[in-house]
């Protein structure tokens, strides 16, 4: 398969240099250096599961209806928006 890879300038180095030393083609090293990388990384340990804890957000206000998240979103928005506002005065 034919792909484009784009290398950091110090690994492209460091894979050139190697495949002079070793007098094999660019192609080969990259090929080995991917698969042994692949290799370690399919025996890495599994990551532990996400937990989260919830929290209290306090008592729902009366009037406000959770259906509408998004509006009442907005109507605290445009409050601190305005109390901003009418601390600039």
């Amino acid at each position: 398969m034919r792909t484009t890879l784009t290398l950091d300038d110090q690994l492209a180095k460091n894979l050139q240099e190697y495949a002079r030393e070793t007098r094999q083609s660019f192609k080969d090293v990259v090929n080995q250096a991917l698969a042994l990388g692949l290799c370690t990384m399919e025996h890495r340990t599994p990551p532990t599961p996400y937990q989260l804890t919830p929290a209290s957000m306090g008592q729902l206000r009366v009037g406000n209806n959770l259906d509408k998240a998004w509006d009442l979103s907005a109507q605290l928005e445009n409050e601190a928006i305005a109390n901003k506002l009418e601390m600039r005065k």
